[in-house]
């Protein structure tokens, strides 16, 4: 069976994880985010007292972070390809790693293009920033602006791997899920 394997990305605070949340309710394989743990434990063993929005800033090698996030997705696209179910949908993807690096001026090998290049998925919905439901925390570090920024470079990175971006309307969280599984009919 051809695993159908569906991002839903975005800005932060676009109501990514919401979606990712009520798809798993309507009994979808979903993978969670795994940045926000990693920027988490980063914080808590880092020396940074001032709040920034760059979580790489709580560590000590930010090349070494970006690896084991690409991995850690990487990781999830391999898991959803044994997977006895005809969607995975993933809370980011591994674009969003080289997308945060060129956001950020941080340099990447071959490896992390090469990575994202050999492991394609099927379709990328797009949450686009909403001013009206943004919160920041304690791992969502970014300021709206700066979210608005990002997701540009979301749009790019992804265009640039060839992918066509389906942008997800501002409207109800279960709209927003009626949504993805109309367009995923068409896919």
């Amino acid at each position: 069976m051809s695993i159908k394997k569906i991002v839903v990305t975005g800005a932060p605070g676009t109501g990514k994880t919401v979606v990712i949340n009520g798809l798993e309710a309507h009994g979808y394989r979903c993978f969670h985010e795994i940045i926000r743990s990693m920027t988490a434990k980063a914080k808590l063993d880092g020396t940074k007292k001032t709040p920034v929005s760059n979580p790489l800033a709580f560590v000590d090698d930010p090349l070494k972070f970006n690896q084991l996030l690409l991995q850690g997705r990487l990781s999830h696209f391999k898991e959803a390809q044994d997977l006895d179910t005809e969607v995975s949908f993933f809370d980011r993807g591994m674009p969003d790693v080289l997308a945060y690096m060129d956001y950020f001026a941080q340099s990447y090998g071959q490896d992390f293009i090469n990575t994202c290049e050999n492991h394609k998925y099927d379709a990328v919905f797009i949450m686009p920033p909403w001013k009206e439901i943004y919160i920041s925390d304690n791992e969502r570090l970014e300021t709206f602006d700066e979210a608005e920024k990002l997701h540009k470079n979301l749009m790019n990175t992804y265009k640039d791997f060839g992918y066509s971006p389906i942008s997800v309307p501002k409207t109800s969280v279960s709209q927003r899920i009626s949504f993805i599984l109309n367009e995923l009919k068409r896919i």
